[in-house]
């Protein structure tokens, strides 16, 4: 990958479908998502998104999501994702997901898919994999990324998974509480934690995190900037230039209309590089090793 002729990373996409047309979320939950971001269902597959960041210049960390324990829908399988991305070196950084309820056996797969198939970290989404983050039981799987040297990166907030639906689906909010993570970041200094979304309603919590855990990021993704909380804004700017990435929610919020509506904001020159690649590249180990911000 040549970081240099990048003109961004983007460190939240999605893959929708593999390439034998099954779905990673079943129909009724991907139908309210795309109600929630006003948009018609879209399901890329990897070669897909590759496509697309190649014809922006734009690398794309990207990943499904585990929840087959809770959903009862299979999902993706991570070797696959990574092997398809290892066909795009030049644009596509494979994540991997791995359900908590796995256990042990999530904890080889882990091993497994950094060391065998490229995968740079993990994705958890604490609602729709309905498990509490900073649950004990959770801790022998952070301890084997933190060894692994890989980050993991946490749906926090709202989601639109579920949105609308009767009891939305039984999906619970008060998973994705940033604060839960604090103590994880706290737990395991050595592992770097990427809070995805602007975390509303508990957007505050998130800075505070971010600007204590030296080992915690933000990534800004599945909002349109023009939406983003003013203490955002501000800590953008200020105490977590350093700490906050670039991220759309591809494919339900595009890149295109996430920098679009970023342009409008009051962000510093200097601070615009770092959040569209520079913090990214510090944090996944692009380029310097992975670690904390200093």
């Amino acid at each position: 990958m040549d970081l240099d002729a990048l003109t961004a990373i983007d460190v939240h996409v999605h893959v929708h479908a593999d390439l034998h047309g099954h779905l990673a979320l079943d129909d009724e939950l991907n139908e309210a998502a795309a109600r929630y971001f006003k948009g018609d269902p879209y399901d890329p597959t990897v070669h897909d998104i590759a496509a697309d960041y190649r014809a922006r210049q734009m690398a794309a960390v990207i990943f499904s999501v585990d929840a087959e324990a809770v959903t009862g829908h299979p999902a993706l399988s991570n070797e696959e994702i990574a092997e398809a991305a290892a066909e795009h070196r030049d644009v596509l950084i494979p994540f991997g997901s791995i359900d908590p309820a796995r256990g042990k056996a999530g904890i080889r797969s882990a091993r497994r898919l950094v060391e065998e198939y490229g995968v740079r970290g993990f994705k958890f989404h604490p609602s729709l994999q309905g498990f509490i983050p900073n649950d004990p039981t959770v801790y022998p799987l952070y301890e084997e990324l933190e060894s692994l040297g890989v980050p993991a990166l946490f749906h926090t907030g709202q989601t639109g998974i579920g949105s609308g639906l009767p009891g939305g689906r039984g999906i619970k909010l008060r998973y994705s509480d940033p604060m839960l993570l604090d103590d994880v970041a706290a737990d395991f200094p050595g592992l770097t934690i990427i809070m995805a979304h602007p975390s509303v309603p508990w957007q505050d919590a998130a800075i505070s995190v971010a600007q204590h855990k030296a080992n915690v990021y933000i990534d800004l993704s599945g909002w349109s900037p023009k939406y983003f909380p003013p203490q955002l804004v501000h800590a953008i700017n200020r105490a977590l230039q350093n700490k906050v990435l670039f991220g759309s929610d591809y494919p339900l919020l595009r890149p295109e209309r996430w920098m679009k509506d970023f342009d409008q904001l009051d962000i510093r020159a200097e601070v615009r590089p770092l959040v569209m690649k520079e913090n990214a590249m510090r944090a996944i180990g692009l380029r310097g090793g992975t670690g904390p911000a200093r």
